[in-house]
């Protein structure tokens, strides 16, 4: 095993152990904001749509501690700066996230606002209002079904993450309209662009999103 996998595996441990926590929560139907219209939007005026993050510290990279208040002024400047919508980690342990940072961030936002984590139980989905959420093809495999109805189901839009040609397979057999191509491999952390590029081609009506990796407006052009 990898010191990633092992990093992985205690990530999710560590995920087992909050999901107790969000077992009482509310299942009412949210409003959520269009991500789809925004993005269309975007390109219909020739600009490139991004997903801007608020994101503390990595498992290899320790950034700093970031308040609900100081989140909120990040996600506030990258929304001036014409982000599609804002990604916030709600990890504590290994990314140093917090559902706290989210609710702050919606609250100060208009744009759609992403929840990511990893999520392994339905209960997640319902703890706190996102408009999207991450949903990773390669942690919930035969449940990804499932997970993306119950999200559909309360108003949210599942983004659902793959890394190769099986987590996509797996993917498209969803009703998930959000397919993001992850370039980084999780169980080694290297970053390899031409992911999307082999990934791409075989999705068709739904949107793409490509993660990790990219540096430059001609990566994103191209």
């Amino acid at each position: 095993m990898t010191l990633m996998h092992q990093i992985i595996n205690e990530i999710i441990s560590s995920t087992r152990n909050r999901v107790p926590l969000a077992s009482n929560m509310m299942t009412l139907r949210i409003a959520s904001r269009d991500f789809r219209k925004n993005i269309r939007n975007k390109k219909q005026k020739g600009l490139i749509p991004l997903i801007s993050e608020v994101k503390p510290s990595s498992p290899n990279r320790f950034i700093r501690n970031v308040t609900p208040l100081e989140a909120a002024g990040i996600a506030g400047q990258m929304e001036s700066a014409g982000a599609s919508a804002i990604s916030v980690l709600t990890e504590p342990d290994f990314f140093k996230g917090s559902i706290e940072n989210l609710i702050s961030v919606r609250e100060n936002v208009k744009i759609p606002v992403l929840r990511k984590d990893f999520i392994i139980s339905k209960n997640q989905i319902h703890e706190v209002e996102s408009d999207l959420i991450l949903l990773i093809a390669g942690i919930l495999g035969d449940e990804l079904d499932d997970f993306v109805n119950e999200a559909i189901s309360s108003g949210r839009e599942p983004l659902v993450e793959v890394h190769n040609s099986d987590e996509l397979e797996n993917a498209l057999a969803t009703r998930a309209n959000i397919i993001g191509i992850n370039n980084r491999d999780l169980t080694t952390m290297k970053v390899d662009i031409t992911t999307t590029e082999k990934l791409a081609p075989l999705i068709s009506n739904r949107i793409i999103i490509s993660e990790s990796g990219i540096s430059s407006l001609m990566m994103q052009s191209a």
